[in-house]
């Protein structure tokens, strides 16, 4: 596992080579109708299209597709797709992710392939990474596709319910990856197939699709409901804040924190001399000082999150912004708030949960592109069997990367790129620094201050200054500070803001050409090439000069984490410096992080899938319930008493007591007999239109089978958190979380019939439908949706599943 070469990326899943031909030809044949194209009328051009079969990949009218989506960019959007834009929306149609070069144009080749999808009959999903991308991208193309007679629609945060309805009616519909899951969650909360807003999904296309089908995969969507949570342990957060060093561990990683024997008993003396490990606290209050510690040792202020507003907001770790909508789960929330003097938000009861990994998994085709796909290859073929084409870009890159310069501490790092950083702003060249964290981002720019260098710093405090800042990243002097630039998706124009005049070159961006572009500086190696080479990426866009050097230490996390040194390396060097020696040593921690991320992410999946399964056998039955007579069905079958009765066709109890008491009295006394029929006449039941029952039974039927999914998702969190030490080392962890799940699973079908059954004869069902609430079975009226950050310890790569890091590896 780990770092491996384009060859063998393209051995793996990568097509360029064969596949590019194939393109090529198909181009060649597409110029030949660019004259037929361009005759056409822009009233003909949705007819035109329409006539098409561009079934086949190799055929004519695929090629005729080409000639009008390169007409119709050129007069709606006054982009004229290069060749390489054509050739990557033809392997999008094939259902690849291809990787196009920063500033290549992926959006509109995107788009164009949108449009040879829907010609085939197909409804498109889009799906980005935040609604930001989604909205400009959908209101930027949709001159494009309305040139086509194509309907498309965007759905963001701010979408209502009716306008996610007509978004999703459309032929194209671009959204967040968090919007479009977040739609599927809330629809397991309809009792009525016409609430349902999200479609049968078809086709996706995946921007950025490295950071959604890797980065983010295992990121769980959670749709939540109000309950009254439980408040953290003072006392214990009080106790984890007092240790010392020596009473715990923190693994090589630096992902998990365990108690030493002098730390165990230290807690429980605070704790008033429990025993941690005996049955009655080994299950809770052990489960309460692990969170506690990982609340108080692992998770760092302006590394993983800041503090704002009075709350608690996560750092996406992968693009140095502010995780909207994110947040830690199992207590890990809480506990960092009460860390921090905070008010505790609640987390709620679980509802329903899905991973993206899952959500995607929905769609029959997928395809995508992103700037890093090949380095991500393993990734895509074994988790979504998804190949992998490199588009060749239109202009030659002549961005000059510079080898890596490595110390031997990072003392003598931050003194290295101080004096680089210094040397090369005399000069006037516009600088990016990419850092790692809010921390590092602010310290760096203290330094730089000291020796005289004016700095921008872009990070987690102040992203709502993004475009603002990136505006001008690229001016002459200009020098910025970022962190995670990886991760921002955003171009840098050289000469900044006055760069370019009416789509014109100035003297400002041609100054900043002559000076060599932008260059690009990062403060350390990720720990996947792939986000170091998106760093990199900033400078060199279509064809522009530039040049990257990353500055890394023996002292990095890359290094930390992933090495085991046997002495710390010595530098010959006054100022540090390790030469090729220390190239080596980061390369090497960098394969080694790649593989165990690797490891990791097949991990994690292993134990999301079956829970994944079972969610999709509880989501077909929710179907088959909301879209069909089966409920009633069902329940006529097994309560036919009760159906009869409701329906008007059977005697109530009260007319049998009548009966059985008419026999005992004096049949003489016919004055009492007739106030009995006539009681007995009173209390029968008013018939139940069968529509009205139908919808009843429905809501019984959905009510119980939402109720057992939500304690069954709250029983798999229990296993997470403590199989551990469950298992007790019986069994491998993987084989008894299966056991113990699939074992909940089981009762899952029968309980929730059981329960209806007995609702269905209980509740008070009359012709305005079924009381619910008067049989106490309420819904949550409060609920809301937000993104678990499942490890706060990752660092771009698969995340982990809180309670399972470490401790399944």
């Amino acid at each position: 596992m780990g770092k491996l070469t384009n060859n063998m990326w393209r051995l793996l899943g990568a097509q360029s080579s064969r596949n590019q031909s194939k393109s090529l030809t198909l181009l060649k044949k597409a110029a030949s109708f660019d004259d037929w194209a361009k005759e056409l009328e822009d009233k003909e051009f949705a007819a035109a299209a329409e006539k098409l079969d561009i079934t086949d990949p190799e055929g004519d009218d695929r090629a005729r597709f080409l000639a009008l989506a390169r007409e119709a960019g050129d007069r709606t959007l006054d982009m004229r797709p290069f060749d390489v834009q054509l050739q990557g929306a033809l392997r999008l149609l094939e259902g690849d992710i291809i990787e196009m070069a920063t500033g290549e144009g992926k959006t509109l080749a995107g788009a164009i392939a949108a449009v040879g999808f829907v010609l085939q009959g197909h409804r498109v999903h889009v799906i980005s990474v935040n609604d930001y991308l989604a909205t400009r991208d959908a209101d930027w193309m949709k001159p494009l596709f309305d040139h086509f007679g194509i309907v498309s629609a965007a759905v963001s945060e701010n979408s209502t319910r009716a306008e996610r309805k007509a978004a999703y009616d459309a032929d194209i519909t671009y959204g967040s990856v968090n919007e479009i899951g977040f739609d599927v969650l809330r629809d397991q909360l309809v009792t009525r197939a016409d609430d349902l807003v999200s479609p049968k999904p078809d086709v996706a296309i995946i921007d950025e699709a490295d950071s959604v089908l890797v980065d983010e995969a295992l990121v769980p969507l959670i749709l939540a409901g109000a309950t009254i949570g439980e408040v953290p342990d003072k006392p214990i957060h009080d106790a984890v804040a007092r240790l010392k060093k020596t009473h715990y561990e923190i693994d090589a990683e630096g992902r998990n924190v365990y108690l030493t024997d002098e730390g165990a008993a230290y807690i429980e003396a605070e704790l008033g001399g429990i025993n941690l490990y005996d049955e009655e606290h080994v299950g809770t209050t052990l489960v309460h000082v692990n969170v506690a510690m990982h609340a108080h040792i692992l998770v760092e202020r302006d590394v993983h999150y800041i503090v704002r507003d009075g709350g608690v907001h996560l750092i996406n770790a992968s693009r140095g912004r502010v995780a909207q909508l994110q947040r830690w789960p199992d207590g890990l929330q809480a506990a960092v708030e009460l860390k921090e003097g905070l008010a505790q938000t609640d987390s709620g009861e679980v509802i329903d949960t899905i991973t993206v990994q899952a959500l995607i998994g929905r769609y029959p085709k997928v395809c995508g592109m992103t700037g890093t796909a090949l380095a991500a290859g393993e990734q895509l073929r074994q988790f979504y069997q998804l190949a992998v084409s490199q588009i060749p870009p239109n202009t030659k890159n002549v961005r000059i990367d510079e080898v890596d310069r490595v110390f031997d501490n990072k003392s003598n790092k931050a003194d290295a790129v101080v004096e680089f950083v210094k040397e090369v702003h005399e000069t006037g060249q516009p600088i990016l620094i990419g850092t790692h964290d809010v921390a590092e981002s602010e310290e760096l720019a203290h330094l730089l201050g000291r020796a005289g260098v004016t700095s921008v710093v872009l990070n987690a405090k102040n992203d709502a200054e993004e475009a603002k800042i990136i505006a001008e990243a690229g001016a002459k002097n200009a020098v910025t500070v970022s962190t995670q630039m990886a991760g921002r998706g955003t171009d840098i124009k050289l000469g900044g803001s006055k760069g370019q005049k009416d789509g014109e070159s100035t003297s400002e961006r041609d100054e900043v050409v002559e000076l060599g572009g932008l260059c690009v500086v990062g403060t350390g190696r990720h720990d996947t090439e792939r986000l170091d080479n998106q760093l990199r990426g900033r400078a060199g866009r279509q064809g522009d000069p530039g040049r990257s050097v990353f500055f890394s230490s023996a002292e990095d996390p890359v290094v930390t984490r992933n090495l085991t040194l046997k002495r710390d390396p010595v530098s010959s060097s006054e100022d540090g410096s390790l030469g090729s020696k220390g190239v080596d040593l980061i390369e090497q921690a960098q394969r080694v992080a790649e593989g165990v991320m690797l490891e990791l992410h097949a991990n994690t999946w292993r134990y999301n899938q079956l829970v994944n399964q079972q969610r999709e056998i509880v989501v077909r039955r929710r179907t088959e319930l909301l879209t069909t007579d089966a409920a009633l069905t069902e329940l006529k079958e097994s309560e036919n008493k009760r159906y009869l009765e409701l329906i008007g066709e059977a005697p109530v109890e009260a007319e049998e007591k009548a009966e059985a008491d008419k026999a005992e009295t004096d049949a003489d006394n016919a004055e009492a007999t007739g106030n009995m029929e006539e009681a007995a006449k009173d209390e029968k039941t008013e018939p139940v239109p069968v529509e009205v029952l139908e919808q009843a039974a429905r809501e019984i039927m959905l009510f119980h089978l939402d109720r057992a999914w939500a304690d069954h998702l709250a029983f798999v969190s229990d296993v997470r958190a403590s199989i551990h030490l469950r298992s007790l080392g019986r069994e491998s962890p993987l084989d008894e979380f299966h056991k113990l799940i699939l074992e909940e699973f089981g009762k899952l079908p029968g309980d929730a019939v059981e329960n209806a059954r007995k609702t269905f004869r209980e509740a008070i069902i009359t012709a305005d439908g079924v009381d619910l609430e008067q049989a106490d079975l309420r819904r949550s009226t409060t609920t809301w949706t937000y993104m678990v950050h499942d490890s706060p310890f990752s660092s771009g790569g698969a995340k982990a599943l809180q309670g399972i890091i470490g401790i399944f590896r």
